[in-house]
């Protein structure tokens, strides 16, 4: 993933639904095995293996409002996402409710990360809605989160599906507005993967039919959560209170 086309206009995705799972390394390699046999690659996929290495800056307030979930901070999650080493940093806002998924996002210049940590946000460029939005809801970067993702994809009558393994995760603290690709991390689970499926309507077929051959239960998953909990923010804010 190199270079990106820069929009002005800020993408709103269609609603779908999210179902995830925490599965162990040996069933995460049998179900990595079963997608590529029965799910379409992802076309945006470096290469034949359908991984690649994604890395996400997490926001929320001094006082983690977003981690505790307080008020309108429990329905949406905001963070900047870069895929590999590539030109371009994606400014997303995604919100949930009862299951259902929702995501704005735009892509900036990689160089113009660095505008989001002004204090006042300037109009006239692409990140301009999410830079506002951060302010207003005093949100500043508390840690980054990388990890390695199998994607793969499908179209269907009932619209796409997604499914997307991610595994070895690792998270550290940051509070500054930029990817740190050489940071000692913190790995989040060494037993356990995250599965993801998406999809727009009622459950498909081929997703249930996967769920009842490898005993998969849906779980509530956050890799935010898990970072935090791993790297002991939540509790030092609890002292401090």
């Amino acid at each position: 993933m190199g270079l990106v086309s820069v929009s002005r206009e800020p993408e709103v995705r269609e609603p779908a639904n999210e179902v995830k799972f925490l599965i162990d390394s040996a069933t995460a390699a049998a179900v990595g095995d079963w997608a590529r046999r029965n799910v379409g690659p992802d076309p945006y996929a470096p290469d034949e293996s359908g991984c690649y290495h994604t890395t996400s800056l997490y926001f929320d307030t001094e006082n983690l409002d977003v981690l505790n979930q307080r008020g309108s901070y429990a329905r949406s999650k905001y963070r900047v996402r870069r895929y590999g080493a590539g030109d371009g940093a994606f400014l997303e806002r995604k919100m949930k409710k009862s299951g259902v998924v929702t995501k704005r996002r735009s892509v900036i210049g990689i160089h113009d990360l660095g505008r989001l940590a002004d204090p006042d946000a300037q109009s006239g460029w692409t990140g301009y809605w999410f830079h506002r939005r951060i302010l207003a809801r005093r949100l500043r970067p508390v840690c980054q989160v990388s990890y390695r993702r199998l994607a793969r994809v499908t179209e269907t009558r009932l619209g796409p599906l997604r499914l997307t393994l991610d595994q070895d995760l690792l998270a550290h603290r940051t509070e500054f507005m930029r990817f740190d690709h050489n940071a000692t991390g913190t790995l989040l689970s060494q037993k356990h993967m995250i599965l993801e499926l998406k999809f727009r309507h009622e459950m498909p077929e081929l997703f249930s039919r996967m769920m009842g051959e490898f005993g998969l239960t849906p779980a509530i998953v956050s890799k935010y959560r898990l970072a935090a909990s791993a790297l002991g923010i939540s509790e030092e804010v609890a002292q401090a209170c």
